[in-house]
C-alpha cells in the first residue's frame, strides 16, 4: 500500500472517528504493568526510580480477591488487609439470623477464633511471561474467525496447563492492549482464608449510598483476614510495613492493586456503542433488581439480612454506571477522544511515510537503530472494529440473557449450568474446552461450585421471578424461546417450580452429580438441571456466535492497532485494566471543583485532602444521627478515648478504578500510609479518560486504622501484630 493511499485511508478513519488512540499521559495517569513500570516518568517528575527489588517486594506483598477486589499482606504470619466492602460477601456467608456480623462486626482475639471463609480465593502474582508470539503463531494466516477463535483458545489452554503442571501455580494467559500482547501470569493461590477482624458496616460504609463516590468521607472501610497453609498461618516473606507517620500533603504515594476494566484504548465508535446500548441496558437491569430486592427486604428483617449483600452491590453498580454514562454523554469527553486519536493518526501517517522513504534509500549502517516495521493494514482496523460492533449489536441482548445468565438471576441456575457444562467439557481434551473448564482453572471453579455458603430459596425465587419477567419483556411472551423457558407458566410460577423443586442447594447433591459425569446429568430429573440441560445448546450457540463474529474479529482489529501503537510510541502507553496487578502513582492533594459534578454544595469550594475522626462525629450530628449517618454505639461510647484530630480519610491523584478496592497505598519506602476504598464522583469518567483536575482516589488513613483498632475496638492483639511487623 502506497503512503498516499495510507494517508487517505487514515483520513477516512478521522471522519468516522475510529482511528487508534493512545493517550498522552496526563498528570499522574497510568495503571502500569509491573514488568514495564513508568521509571522515566517517575524519575523526571519526582526524582524517584523504583528498583527491581522494590517492585518485586510490592508485587508479592499484594493479592487479588476472586470476588473482585485487592489486598495486601501486613505481617509475616499471613495477615491480610482489604476493604470491608470487598470482604462483605464472605462476612455475610459466615453470618446467621442470630449473628449478623455485617451489623455487629467481628474480632477474633485468638487465632483459634478466626473463622474460615466458605469460598474466598486470594491470588499472589509470582511471575509474568510474554507468550504473545506463541498465541499469535497458533492462528494460521487465512484462518476463518471460527478457526482462529478455536486455535487461540486451544493454545491459551495449553500454555496454562503446561505452566500449571510445571509449577503448581495458578496460570492465566492475560490479554493486554485488547489483543496486542498476551502475558502468562502465575499466581500462588490461597484458599484457606479466615476472618480476623471486621468493623460494623455502619462505620465501614458510613454515609451509605448517599455518600458513595462522594467526598468528604468518614469511613473505616477495612477488614483483616489471615491465610493458612496446611492448617497453620502462612509464612509470608513479602509483607508491607506500616508507616510511622502516614502521608504528608503533596507526598508521592503508590497503589498496587487489580483495577478491573477500563476502555481507554477503545475506538470512539466502540465507546458510542457502550454509551448508547450497553450502559443504558445495564442500568435498566440494575435498577429493576434494586427495586425487587428493596421490596423483598421490606417484608421481614431476615429478608433484609439475606438480601443485603446483593442490594449493596446493585446500589454501588447503579451509582457507578450513572457516573460512567454521564461521562460518555458529555460531548467534551468524546471530542477529546476523537481529537487525540486524530493526533495519533497523524503520527502514524508520518511513521509510514518515513518507513516508505527508508525502503527507497540505501540501507543505513548496520549499527543504526532499526524501527519496528509497521504494516499499513493497520489502517483497516477501525473499519473492522465497526463491523464487529454491528455483529455485536445483533446479538447483544440474546447473548446477555442466555449465555451471561441475565434472564436467570439465581445462584441455583448458575450451579446447574456449571454442572451441565462440566460434565461435557471435562471429557474433551483440555485444548478444546471452554475457557472456564480448562485444567488450570478447574480447582478454582470447583471451589465455588461446592461452596458451603448458604443459599436461601426464598431469595432465589424472588430473583428468578424478576429476571424471568424481564426476559419476557426482552424476547416477547409469544416467542418460541419464551414458551420453552416458561413451559406455560407465569414467571412467578416457573421460578417457584424450578427453585422449589431443585436439590442444588445441597452441596452433597452437587458433588454427587459432578462425580457421576454425563450419565448422572443426563439421568437427573432435578428441575433446575433439566432446565439447564435444555437451555445449554441455545446458550452455547449464541456464545459461539459472539466468539467468532465479535470477540475474535475485535481482538484481531485491536491487535493491529496495538502494533501501530508499539511502532510509533513503543510501550509508553499502559494497557487497559484487566483485573491484573498494576502500579499507579500520585500525590496527596485536595481539589477545587468549579462546575457541576459531584455534590453541588462543593461548587467553587476548596476541598482539603483530609477529614478527621472528630469530623465524623460532627458529620453524624449534622445529619441528625440517623442511618446511614449514625455511628455505631461503640464509637459513641469510646469517643473520649480517641484522638479526634487523627486523619480519617484522604484523597490523592492516583489513577484507580473498580477492582482497586482494598489496594494498599504506600510511600517511597513501600510502607503503608492508607487503604484505597473509593473514588469521588469526578473520577468515574476514568473508565475512559483520566483527568486529575478534580478526580481523586479516596483512602482510609493509616493512622485512623490503628487509632480505631486500639481505642475503639481494643484489638490489642491485632495492633501488636501490625506494630511488631513494622520493626
Amino acid at each position: 500500500m502506497k503512503t498516499t493511499r495510507a494517508f487517505l485511508g487514515w483520513a477516512a478513519l478521522f471522519v468516522l472517528g475510529v482511528t487508534i488512540f493512545v493517550p498522552g499521559v496526563r498528570g499522574d495517569e497510568g495503571m502500569w504493568l509491573f514488568t514495564d513500570p513508568p521509571r522515566k516518568l517517575l524519575k523526571a517528575k519526582y526524582g524517584f526510580e523504583p528498583t527491581a527489588e522494590w517492585l518485586v517486594h510490592l508485587q508479592r506483598a499484594c493479592m487479588r480477591f476472586n470476588n473482585g477486589g485487592s489486598g495486601s499482606f501486613v505481617s509475616p504470619d499471613g495477615l491480610v488487609m482489604t476493604n470491608h466492602h470487598v470482604a462483605a460477601g464472605a462476612i455475610q456467608k459466615l453470618s446467621t439470623a442470630k449473628n449478623d456480623m455485617l451489623v455487629s462486626g467481628y474480632y477474633a482475639k485468638t487465632r483459634d477464633k478466626e473463622l474460615k471463609c466458605h469460598d474466598l480465593e486470594l491470588n499472589v502474582l509470582m511471575s509474568i511471561e510474554d507468550v504473545t508470539e506463541r498465541v499469535n503463531g497458533a492462528v494460521k494466516p487465512g484462518s476463518t474467525p471460527e478457526e482462529a477463535s478455536k486455535a487461540r483458545r486451544a493454545v491459551m489452554n495449553t500454555i496454562e496447563k503446561e505452566s500449571f503442571d510445571k509449577t503448581g501455580l495458578r496460570s492465566d494467559v492475560v490479554t493486554l492492549y485488547n489483543g496486542g500482547l498476551y502475558h502468562l501470569y502465575r499466581y500462588k493461590k490461597y484458599t484457606d482464608v479466615r476472618l480476623v477482624f471486621a468493623p460494623e458496616q455502619a462505620i465501614a460504609y458510613f454515609g451509605g449510598d448517599a455518600d458513595n463516590f462522594e467526598y468528604p468521607r468518614y469511613d473505616l472501610d477495612v477488614t483483616f483476614f489471615r491465610v493458612y497453609e496446611d492448617g497453620k498461618p502462612a509464612k509470608t516473606k513479602d509483607y508491607l510495613k506500616w508507616s510511622p507517620a502516614g502521608p504528608a500533603e503533596g507526598e508521592l504515594v503508590f497503589v498496587a492493586g487489580n483495577p478491573g476494566h477500563t476502555c481507554r484504548l477503545n475506538t470512539p465508535d466502540h465507546l458510542k456503542f457502550l454509551r448508547d446500548l450497553v450502559f443504558p441496558y445495564q442500568l435498566d437491569e440494575i435498577r429493576r433488581r434494586e427495586v425487587m430486592l428493596n421490596i423483598f427486604s421490606e417484608r421481614l428483617e431476615e429478608n433484609a439480612r439475606r438480601a443485603r449483600g446483593d442490594l449493596l452491590r446493585y446500589c454501588n453498580g447503579r451509582k457507578a454506571r450513572l457516573g460512567i454514562l454521564a461521562g460518555l454523554q458529555d460531548p467534551a469527553v468524546m471530542e477529546r477522544k476523537i481529537r487525540e486519536w486524530a493526533e495519533f493518526g497523524t503520527a502514524v501517517h508520518q511513521y509510514l511515510m518515513a518507513q516508505e522513504a527508508a525502503q527507497r534509500t540505501p540501507k543505513r549502517p548496520s549499527d543504526a537503530p532499526k524501527s519496528p516495521r509497521l504494516d499499513p493494514e493497520c489502517l483497516n482496523a477501525g473499519a473492522e472494529v465497526i463491523q464487529a460492533l454491528e455483529e455485536w449489536k445483533k446479538i447483544y441482548r440474546r447473548h446477555h440473557l442466555l449465555e451471561e445468565g441475565g434472564a436467570f438471576n439465581s445462584m441455583l441456575y448458575a450451579k446447574a449450568i456449571t454442572l451441565v457444562r462440566l460434565a461435557v467439557e471435562k471429557e474433551k481434551p483440555n485444548a478444546q474446552r471452554l475457557r472456564e473448564y480448562r485444567d488450570s482453572n478447574l480447582a478454582s471453579l470447583k471451589q465455588e461450585l461446592f461452596s458451603e455458603a448458604p443459599i436461601y430459596k426464598d431469595l432465589e425465587t424472588a430473583k428468578l421471578t424478576d429476571s424471568l419477567g424481564m426476559f419476557l419483556e426482552q424476547v416477547g411472551a409469544d416467542s418460541k424461546l419464551a414458551k420453552g423457558v416458561l413451559r406455560g407458566k407465569s414467571p412467578a410460577a416457573r421460578a417457584a417450580e424450578l427453585v422449589g423443586g431443585t436439590r442444588l442447594d445441597d452441596v452433597a447433591f452437587r458433588r454427587e452429580l459432578a462425580a457421576g459425569g454425563k450419565e448422572a446429568i443426563a439421568a437427573s430429573d432435578d428441575p433446575m438441571i433439566v432446565f439447564a440441560r435444555w437451555l445449554d445448546p441455545d446458550a452455547r450457540a449464541v456464545r459461539k456466535e459472539y466468539e467468532t463474529k465479535v470477540e475474535e474479529p475485535m481482538n484481531q482489529a485491536y491487535a493491529k492497532l496495538a502494533r501501530a501503537r508499539f511502532a510509533v510510541l513503543g510501550k509508553e502507553a499502559y494497557p487497559d485494566a484487566t483485573f491484573t496487578l498494576r502500579l499507579a502513582y500520585g500525590t496527596v492533594k485536595g481539589y477545587r471543583w468549579p462546575m457541576p459534578g459531584g455534590s453541588f454544595d462543593q461548587l467553587g469550594k476548596e476541598i482539603p485532602p483530609w477529614t478527621t475522626m472528630g469530623g465524623a462525629f460532627d458529620y453524624a450530628a449534622a445529619h441528625g444521627d440517623k442511618p446511614p449517618f449514625r455511628l455505631p454505639k461503640i464509637w459513641v461510647d469510646r469517643k473520649d478515648h480517641l484522638d479526634l484530630k487523627t486523619p480519617m480519610n484522604f484523597v490523592s491523584t492516583i489513577d484507580i478504578i473498580g477492582g482497586n478496592s482494598g489496594s494498599p497505598l504506600v510511600n517511597r519506602e513501600g510502607q503503608i500510609v492508607g487503604l484505597v476504598f473509593d473514588g469521588n464522583a469526578q473520577s468515574l469518567v476514568w473508565d475512559f479518560i483520566f483527568d486529575d483536575v478534580a478526580g481523586r482516589a479516596v483512602s482510609v488513613h493509616s493512622d485512623a486504622l490503628l487509632e480505631a483498632l486500639r481505642n475503639v475496638y481494643q484489638a490489642e492483639e491485632l495492633v501488636e501484630e501490625i506494630e511488631k511487623a513494622r520493626k
